[in-house]
């Protein structure tokens, strides 16, 4: 990939009804992206036409494309994966918006293991909409891991300098002690140590490890998970000569502002990680999926139904997923590249 070469990237369009045509809209309205990448979305004319005239968006132009193999570099590319004119019930997920997303998600996903886009960004979905017989997944992440046949991921979430991973993800609060054991906490540090390096640059990353229990256990007194699990990893980690700290009381963690002494931040579970990322960093902050042999990111906002429709969307954090797709590419790419 030289230095004029910009980055193909699918972009499906999620749940109809929810925020996400809009804030694909808003972002690509800025034709200064197309110096940076050339968006491919997944959708059809008929449903950009309807939101770019709900919006006013005057300055969002599309071309219009058969296929992949036909992209028009410095535009933004429509691949239109379904014909007829679904009405829009925005803040009302309907079966049709749920199979209309599900479309979007399997084409682009098809054409990025095709090889013919360098990445995808996923608008948001409603999980319990979208689910088919090509899809029985509690999200992006499951499906894209399995569809790719990654061994595993990792959630991780991004701003900045501020990355926190999640050791399970979507899954209920009680399952999660079971599910926890040292083999797993190692092979999800060992993806986010890989990431850390291949796609942020980092070379030797400093990772945090949050306990599971409140206080970290307190020396077993409220819980034996760390005792028992999360410190033998760490151990085993830092033997093998990886910079890996904890386990931390979450609560202290994030309160101490003791993130910033670190390139990555580890949670057991899905909201002791999310909820203080977002309360950090909610407006552009970015879902990175690390561990696939492809780049995905996503907002790190849902359908937010309660908005869809209002026009008051805000797209930043879709942006942000855009321009993090284009740099880890970019790493990626020059990763791959001879030494001369």
């Amino acid at each position: 990939m030289d230095n004029k070469y910009k980055a193909k990237l699918g972009i499906s369009i999620g749940d109809i009804n929810g925020i996400g045509p809009e804030v694909v809209i808003k972002t690509l309205s800025d034709q200064r992206i197309l110096n940076f990448c050339t968006p491919v979305i997944y959708a059809s004319a008929s449903l950009l036409n309807k939101v770019r005239k709900a919006l006013s968006a005057e300055h969002f132009n599309y071309q219009q494309v058969d296929h992949a193999d036909a992209l028009v570099p410095r535009k933004v590319n429509l691949i239109s994966v379904w014909q007829e004119d679904i009405e829009l019930t925005p803040g009302n997920p309907t079966p049709a918006s749920g199979k209309a997303s599900l479309a979007s998600l399997m084409a682009a996903s098809a054409d990025l293991k095709a090889g013919k886009l360098d990445g995808l960004v996923t608008a948001p979905i409603d999980k319990d909409n979208i689910q088919a017989e090509e899809f029985r997944f509690p999200g992006h992440t499951e499906f894209l891991t399995s569809y790719f046949d990654a061994a595993d991921s990792l959630m991780l979430l991004v701003s900045g300098a501020l990355r926190v991973a999640t050791v399970t993800g979507h899954m209920p609060l009680k399952e999660v002690a079971n599910r926890l054991t040292p083999e797993l906490i190692i092979r999800k540090i060992t993806i986010l140590l890989e990431s850390l390096r291949q796609d942020f640059g980092i070379l030797k990353p400093r990772i945090a490890v949050l306990g599971l229990n409140p206080h970290a256990g307190e020396k077993g007194l409220l819980g034996t998970e760390e005792i028992e699990i999360i410190r033998p990893a760490i151990m085993q980690l830092k033997d093998r000569g990886h910079l890996v700290f904890g386990p931390y009381p979450a609560d202290g963690y994030f309160g101490m502002r003791q993130y910033h002494q670190v390139d990555a931040v580890l949670s057991m579970y899905h909201d002791q990680g999310l909820i203080p990322f977002k309360t950090l960093a909610f407006e552009n902050g970015v879902n990175y999926t690390a561990g696939l042999p492809v780049v995905r990111t996503s907002p790190d906002h849902g359908t937010a139904y309660d908005i869809a429709g209002k026009h008051i969307a805000d797209e930043t954090s879709f942006r942000e997923a855009l321009f993090l797709a284009c740099d880890i590419i970019k790493k990626r790419t020059m990763e791959q590249m001879p030494v001369v």
